[in-house]
């Protein structure tokens, strides 16, 4: 086959443009190539917030609020500076003082005076048709040990309270009217067994009791 002149320039010429194109970097993809760089930011850690100092307590005057209104007494306390307030029933009966403004103060520990403002306030309290105790604040019932305390004239529910939670407890009327007791605190011990003064030893105790109000 005869090759012409032409022929040949126009295969040269494809074969130069064939290796221009192979040594071009911008289609290279060989192993040496680098990758772009990003242009996406690094992300920033989040800012720490600065720790809130803790307010220190302070020194404050406790008025003497015996003689009011619990509710009145609980907010005069917290206008002073103190809010660690709780209350208790003062004749020993173990009630809740559910409707503060039903209730008045007999006692308050501590008395009146200058204090730290992160003291706890207990006020003693009875029910406003009610007298003080004659004989001073009754206080929350101890907890049993291992002798039967003397629990005569107090609530039925001190004695629940007092005694441990595994015992088994019956409360008897003593009146002869064979009446449920189911408000434990309406209700006052007029003698239990085993007596005062026994050793407790995980025995059954016997409670007899009439409502408050009434003879033994």
């Amino acid at each position: 086959m005869r090759i012409t002149h032409t022929t040949a320039i126009t295969a040269a010429a494809a074969l130069l443009l064939a290796g221009l194109t192979a040594c071009d970097p911008a289609t290279d993809t060989g192993a040496d190539s680098k990758p772009t760089a990003s242009a996406t930011p690094a992300a920033k850690a989040p800012a720490t917030s600065a720790a809130t100092p803790t307010q220190e307590p302070s020194a404050a005057a406790l008025p003497d609020m015996v003689g009011k209104g619990l509710q009145s007494a609980q907010d005069e306390a917290q206008a002073a500076g103190f809010y660690h307030l709780t209350s208790h029933d003062a004749l020993g009966r173990g009630r809740n003082q559910i409707l503060d403004r039903g209730w008045k103060v007999c006692s308050q520990t501590p008395a009146a005076g200058t204090h730290s403002t992160d003291t706890k306030v207990d006020f003693g309290t009875v029910k406003l048709e009610e007298a003080c105790p004659a004989g001073g604040d009754q206080g929350e019932p101890e907890k049993a040990g291992s002798t039967m305390p003397d629990f005569v004239g107090k609530a039925v529910k001190v004695a629940h309270q007092a005694l441990d939670s595994s015992t088994s407890i019956t409360v008897q009327d003593l009146s002869g009217q064979d009446r449920m007791v189911l408000v434990e605190s309406n209700w006052q011990v007029c003698s239990t067994d085993p007596a005062a003064g026994a050793k407790l030893d995980g025995q059954p105790v016997t409670i007899e009791a009439v409502k408050f109000g009434e003879n033994c």
